[in-house]
């Protein structure tokens, strides 16, 4: 039987920034891998100029993030489904987000749409955010929330029992891939092997603020050759990457080098597994 992954992210684009390494790399060892949107991204920023000059931008953004999201589909070769929430946007602190939008609705309520679907596709093992969301913004936080609440309640039969026959999910995992010891490391192999590169100022730069981000992930999953692959699905979205984003000023052979890896948190598990991970599925049979 084959294994199974879901991961579920706030916005279209997000699964390309925190993941997709490690969703091309399953893919390619014959896991099924589904992602969900749980928003359409419609209160989102236009960060690339170039797009905001096309009217669609204006007219249509949710039609536009559908479109990119399902380039970022094809290039990665996932499954992927909507959840159907309206995005909340990022509100001023003291703002209350809008009516009805995704971290507005209830997470009992919202969480038995999620439920529905891990109950539909029966995986494995499921990715999302950490208590913080990853960072504070209130869909985020609610995909943590309500993938939480799937976790704990999917496979109890009293639990939403209109929304499919139960299925309980093997181990929970935290994306911890942006983290102090990854940019300290990349730093370091940078100023032993190349002290003179422009990319040491950009890196310290980023280690001032990433030095609030400790690295608490147990598992590292050596994704590198799929580096490549992982920016061209973050630039299907086109909207949200601008040609200059910091997400592509290092380059790829120095994280593969330095930093091959993609980092989760285990969570939560059903099953027995060591402190430290290298595979997503350490301890889960095949036919599970």
């Amino acid at each position: 039987m084959t294994l199974r992954l879901i991961a579920v992210h706030a916005h279209p684009d997000d699964e390309s920034s925190k993941g997709a390494a490690t969703y091309a790399h399953y893919l390619d060892a014959g896991v099924e891998v589904l992602i969900v949107s749980c928003t359409g991204g419609e209160r989102g920023d236009v960060l690339n100029e170039l797009v905001a000059r096309d009217p669609k931008s204006r007219r249509d953004l949710a039609g536009l993030r559908r479109e990119e999201m399902a380039r970022a589909q094809e290039i990665i070769g996932f499954e992927h489904r909507w959840l159907g929430y309206q995005d909340s946007g990022l509100p001023d602190e003291g703002v209350a987000v809008p009516v009805g939008s995704f971290a507005d609705i209830p997470v009992e309520v919202s969480a038995e749409a999620l439920v529905r679907v891990v109950r539909d596709f029966k995986p494995h093992v499921m990715i999302t955010y950490n208590e913080q969301g990853g960072y504070p913004h209130p869909d985020h936080i609610r995909c943590h929330e309500i993938s939480k609440r799937a976790w704990d309640l999917s496979g109890d039969a009293d639990a939403y029992p209109e929304a499919g026959a139960p299925w309980a999910m093997q181990k929970l995992y935290y994306e911890e891939i942006f983290n102090a010891d990854r940019v300290n490391t990349v730093f370091q192999w940078l100023a032993d092997h190349e002290p003179t590169s422009p990319l040491i100022a950009q890196f310290e730069e980023m280690r001032e603020w990433m030095t609030r981000r400790p690295n608490r992930s147990t598992a590292k999953i050596d994704v590198g050759r799929f580096f490549e692959r992982r920016d061209d699905a973050l630039r299907a979205h086109a909207s949200q990457v601008p040609p200059d984003s910091s997400f592509f000023f290092w380059p790829n052979e120095l994280q593969r080098e330095a930093w091959p890896f993609e980092d989760y948190r285990l969570a939560a598990s059903r099953v027995a597994t060591s402190e430290f991970e290298a595979d997503l599925f350490q301890g889960i049979e095949e036919g599970a």
